[in-house]
């Protein structure tokens, strides 16, 4: 499927490019020549090949979940940079948007 000039810069500015005169030229025929190819590839008989989302066998590489004793609160606080009057929670700043 040959691309007119004209659909080549109507593309570029659907896409927000400014193109000079020789890359319209250049992208004429390299987006044709693609075009083409999507083409040719519409030809070919996939109805005896399943669908799939990747051509590679995909495995979990993650571990299994394992129970653990937690941190002490007063480790796990001994270096936050503030903290409430208890000593049980963190304290941040607070982020509003006005």
């Amino acid at each position: 499927m040959a691309l007119t000039r004209v659909q080549v810069q109507h593309i570029a500015e659907l896409a927000k490019l400014k193109l000079t005169e020789e890359e319209i030229d250049r992208m004429t025929v390299q987006l044709s020549a693609i075009l083409d190819h999507a083409a040719r590839l519409q030809e070919l008989n996939t109805e005896a090949i399943p669908p799939t989302a990747s051509v590679v066998p995909l495995h979990n590489v993650l571990r299994d979940d394992q129970v653990a004793p937690s941190l002490p609160l007063n480790e796990v606080l001994a270096n936050a940079p503030d903290k409430d009057e208890d000593h049980q929670f963190f304290r941040v700043r607070a982020i509003l948007k006005e």
